[in-house]
């Protein structure tokens, strides 16, 4: 199983370019796995779980099709009824629900093609797996059977993003930029009231950061209401504000952009409501 991103190119259209979702330069993630025709359909299922794990985790909604043998195509009927019957038998056997796109592989390779929902319910290819009947004897890719002979191997080409420009276009949607904690890019922001109760936001500051959480510490002189909803406005999961209470009761103040006031609680109480909430990569 060998795996890379790779940056590759299409000269679309002027008129078909679409932000992230359709460029004419993307990166994917390229990965070819070669085995037995006996491992074939093993090494699809474990395919297809690594990318219902990674769609149900970034919390998309996707469709997947079967695509059948093209009019023109290369490779034999009892090659192309082989790699089908693979690719449809890890989806059945773990119930994943389907279509069948009639003739719509690759002229070298059925496959289960992965459609994304974007915000509006319109479709984009997405992740794909695909058997390939072409490059293995091309390229001269064999193995030594148990009868001792020499064997093609099956090459499996698959992406499980797809394209990260894709990808990461449809999450920005999907999310109207309220990423869930474990994905925001500024997870944190540290307010404290006025200057006076800026050293200990520093020291809160400091311990978040020492977790590995993004944290912004916003000292600017503007309002703490001000800030607030400029923190709301960029979707920061939570803002901890900071005031002369806090300061004595050695405690924070908890907003979440969403719900509001959370109360009061201890840095560490915090930090550990955080930590749970990213190891448990929570979709709130």
């Amino acid at each position: 199983r060998m795996a890379e991103l790779g940056t590759v190119y299409r000269y679309e259209r002027s008129g078909v370019l679409h932000g992230m979702l359709r460029v004419r330069g993307f990166t994917q993630d390229d990965s070819h796995i070669f085995c037995t025709p006996e491992q074939l359909e093993d090494e699809i299922s474990g395919i297809i779980d690594l990318i219902e794990t990674l769609m149900t985790t970034f919390g998309y909604t996707y469709k997947a099709y079967l695509a059948t043998k093209p009019t023109n195509s290369m490779g034999s009927d009892e090659e192309w009824e082989r790699a089908t019957n693979a690719l449809e038998g890890a989806m059945k056997k773990r119930g994943m629900p389907y279509e069948v796109d009639e003739g719509g592989g690759a002229f070298y390779a059925p496959k289960i093609d992965v459609k994304l929902f974007d915000a509006i319910g319109r479709e984009w290819q997405g992740p794909t797996v695909q058997v390939d009947l072409n490059l293995p004897g091309r390229f001269g890719v064999n193995y030594i059977g148990e009868d001792g002979n020499k064997h093609n191997a099956i090459m499996v080409h698959r992406a499980v993003l797809g394209s990260m420009e894709r990808f990461c276009g449809g999450l920005i949607e999907h999310y109207a930029g309220a990423f869930p904690l474990w994905l925001a890019p500024t997870q944190v922001s540290v307010l404290p009231i006025s200057d006076r109760h800026l050293e200990v936001a520093k020291a809160v500051e400091a311990k978040l950061k020492a977790m590995d959480m993004r944290v912004h510490l916003d000292e600017r002189s503007e309002t703490v209401n001000y800030r607030i909803r400029e923190a709301q406005m960029q979707q920061v999961p939570y803002m901890v504000v900071i005031g002369d209470k806090e300061v004595e009761d050695n405690v924070v103040a908890i907003r979440h952009r969403r719900q509001g006031n959370l109360g009061t609680m201890t840095v560490e109480a915090l930090a550990e409501k955080l930590k749970q909430e990213i190891a448990n990569k929570e979709n709130n």
